[in-house]
């Protein structure tokens, strides 16, 4: 007689972030999940984050319309989607239900960019004590998707936390000061951030923005 595997839970989910591992579809149409543990992990540090002059203006411009947990579900749904250079996703129906349940826990937020009332843009992730975990981001505009990282590591760094998992590293990620780590490095980091405390902050004022971005902006220079 087989074995069914154990359904997957979003109780699960966290526990697998906690080891160290996430999951992913084999693309947007397969029915089977299946767990990663990269030997070399991709962070983008919190006190090295690299904030581009030009897309610091962006930041404070008008440019866009900017919130946090306001439409997960839209925002999971537009890093799904296919896009120039990604026609398959490996965000499935069950990621896309287990994500949208753990934003519903509490454990899952997002960051909108709007334009004209739009969603253009944004990102999603997990947060587990002072970590969290991106997921992944889009952008149907120039800049969308950058002006959300910048909005995430605003948050993160005035919320106290110490690590955020880019899970891999890419030229886009890398300009911003992400890098990657071994596995034994990544679990130091991660047992020590999932059980310290962070506050997530749904919304910022447009002068804590003004100045984190200051302090990027040095963090930029040095």
């Amino acid at each position: 007689m087989s074995r069914r595997a154990l359904p997957v839970t979003p109780d699960l989910v966290l526990r697998a972030y906690r080891a160290g591992l996430f999951p992913m579809a084999e693309g947007r149409h397969s029915g089977r999940l299946y767990w990663l543990d990269p030997k070399m992990r991709g962070i983008l540090p919190l006190d090295r984050f690299h904030l581009p002059r030009s897309l610091r203006k962006t930041v404070l411009s008008d440019a866009f319309e900017v919130t946090a947990d306001a439409d997960f579900p839209a925002v999971l749904a537009g890093c799904a989607a296919p896009a120039p250079g990604r026609e398959d996703s490996w965000i499935n129906p069950e990621i896309e239900d287990l994500f949208n349940a753990l934003a519903r826990m509490g454990n899952a937020h997002s960051i909108e960019v709007r334009s004209g009332g739009a969603l253009v843009g944004g990102l999603y992730g997990i947060r587990i004590g002072a970590a969290f975990f991106g997921e992944s981001m889009f952008s149907r505009v120039a800049d969308a998707s950058k002006v959300a990282l910048v909005h995430l590591v605003v948050r993160l760094r005035r919320g106290g936390f110490t690590l955020l998992d880019t899970q891999f590293l890419n030229d886009h990620l890398a300009r911003f000061g992400a890098e990657e780590i071994p596995q034994a490095d990544y679990r130091a980091l991660l047992a020590l951030a999932v059980d310290r405390s962070a506050t997530w902050m749904p919304s910022i004022s447009s002068e804590m923005l003004a100045e984190e971005v200051e302090a990027l902006r040095a963090i930029s220079r040095a």
